[in-house]
């Protein structure tokens, strides 16, 4: 496995430009500790933050979905972090500390700055944090593990995601190869979260959807799309129950990738 994981750079480019379905490829898990060099708001619900420093050297992501998990500190402030083993994986403390797992919206690696974007919202150990962190203070994040790759050679994508997802959506508009043809339909708790930032590309469609009453329309207003008659791929990324009704009508129709990012009254949520 060590090995699989050394080189992940030139297997995730191979499975973009050719391969079929899905592939998972292992990153070598690093851990690193790194100040936050900015912060800023992108809409009044989704803070980015800009980590930066040479401690992210030899850092790998080359997916649009890859994530890094922030360690937090316990609630007496004791900082238990994982360390990395011969195997190019991490052995992690007992019990496990706080974590939670964050998308990599942009990674410089001439610049050594990461973008991590976050939703704020009332109440958990991360929005906690997120609306205090500083600039100037440390962050210490464990990954990407790997990725799940999907090829970058389908005919047309369809991307149904909230906004815990956008960031792997506007990700991939900005990595993904031009001509591109795609449906992303985004679903948001405030029509303030539609003014994130996102590449115009034609070719591309995006339909922005408000829950109403803690209703979700995303899975049939995907169901509801037009799409061309041609091999097409999904990324369907956030509320697992919200996403869960697009599993059995995309079987037979187009190859898919499910992540559930979150689910309701759970914390921490492990897909």
């Amino acid at each position: 496995m060590s090995e699989d994981r050394r080189n992940p750079r030139g297997r995730v480019a191979a499975h973009h430009a050719s391969g079929t379905g899905l592939t998972r490829i292992p990153y070598p898990i690093g851990v690193r500790t790194v100040p936050v060099a900015a912060r800023e708001l992108l809409t009044p619900r989704m803070l980015r933050l800009t980590l930066a420093g040479p401690g992210l050297d030899g850092f790998h992501t080359y997916q649009a979905d890859d994530h890094v998990k922030i360690v937090f500190p316990d609630p007496d402030g004791t900082h238990r972090i994982p360390v990395p083993n011969d195997r190019l994986m991490l052995d992690w403390p007992k019990p496990m500390p706080p974590t939670r797992k964050y998308t990599v919206r942009r990674y410089d690696a001439a610049a050594r700055e990461l973008d991590l974007d976050i939703v704020l919202h009332e109440g958990g150990v991360a929005a906690a944090w997120a609306a205090t962190v500083a600039v100037g203070d440390e962050v210490t994040i464990a990954g990407p593990p790997g990725a799940k790759a999907f090829s970058h050679d389908y005919g047309h994508y369809v991307f149904a995601v909230d906004a815990t997802a956008l960031p792997a959506a506007a990700r991939w508009l900005e990595e993904s190869p031009s001509g591109v043809s795609a449906h992303l339909v985004i679903e948001t708790d405030d029509p303030v979260e539609h003014g994130y930032p996102l590449a115009e590309r034609a070719g591309v469609e995006v339909v922005w959807l408000v829950r109403e009453g803690g209703r979700s329309a995303l899975a049939e207003t995907v169901q509801g799309l037009k799409l061309p008659d041609v091999p097409a791929f999904l990324f369907a990324a956030g509320e697992s129950g919200d996403i869960k009704p697009l599993r059995s009508w995309s079987e037979g129709r187009l190859d898919a990738l499910f992540t559930g990012y979150w689910k309701r009254g759970v914390a921490g949520l492990e897909d």
